[in-house]
């Protein structure tokens, strides 16, 4: 699956002229939390946050008279001044992984999707990641239900489950094995089916240990 499916296409963006209120305004209106920067060319130059711009004020228990002093100086800067610059990016035909990989390193919220030439594209949100994930694991479908099974070692486990699903017509939509260092490999599986008392049923009498909470 790729960014370009999951990605907010043609975002909002502002130049590096712009002043704080002003991007202030324009998060809240959209409801959005970062904006790209660019150029005159639409390449990026920047990102600024929601949380960027929460640090530039002065909190709420800044005394009133320093706060009417940070007030006056927000009021005259320019995103430019607090915007970051060393920014990660992604390819629009960058995978999931790649996204995840940079969200966990650079713990950011946001990442924008730019062409070779820079040029954005669109930005793709830890929102738009669940959302992804969500599809392609397969939560929340109609009858959707996630077995965990012990992997006991037997030969061709995996095709022996899936013989088993198919022969007994239970639609199998999801199949994974994780395997850990000194731990006894576990197997996922999503099927669709209303009766899932019968499945489990199913599998414990051909021997299959289901994990349980």
């Amino acid at each position: 699956m790729y960014i370009s499916e999951y990605m907010t296409s043609d975002p909002i963006t502002i130049s590096s002229a712009t002043l704080l209120p002003e991007a202030r305004q324009i998060l809240n209106e959209y409801q959005i939390r970062h904006l790209p920067v660019i150029d005159r060319e639409r390449r990026l130059i920047g990102i600024i946050s929601d949380r960027d711009l929460r640090s530039a004020y002065p909190s709420s228990v800044t005394p009133k008279s320093n706060a009417l002093l940070t007030y006056a100086q927000v009021e005259k800067t320019s995103v430019e001044d607090i915007m970051t610059t060393s920014c990660s990016t992604l390819s629009p035909d960058a995978s999931l992984d790649d996204a995840l990989i940079i969200f966990d390193r650079d713990k950011v919220g946001g990442i924008p999707v730019v062409s070779e030439e820079e040029v954005v594209l669109g930005i793709f949100s830890l929102l738009d990641l669940t959302a992804a994930y969500r599809k392609l694991f397969g939560v929340a479908e109609e009858g959707s239900i996630l077995i965990g099974i012990e992997d006991d070692g037997r030969e061709n486990i995996l095709s022996t489950l899936v013989t088993l699903l198919e022969y007994n017509n239970i639609p199998l939509t999801r199949l994974i094995r994780l395997s850990e260092k000194k731990k006894v490999a576990k197997i996922f599986m999503r099927i669709n089916s209303l009766r899932p008392v019968e499945v489990f049923k199913l599998l414990k009498s051909k021997g299959f240990l289901l994990l349980e909470p």
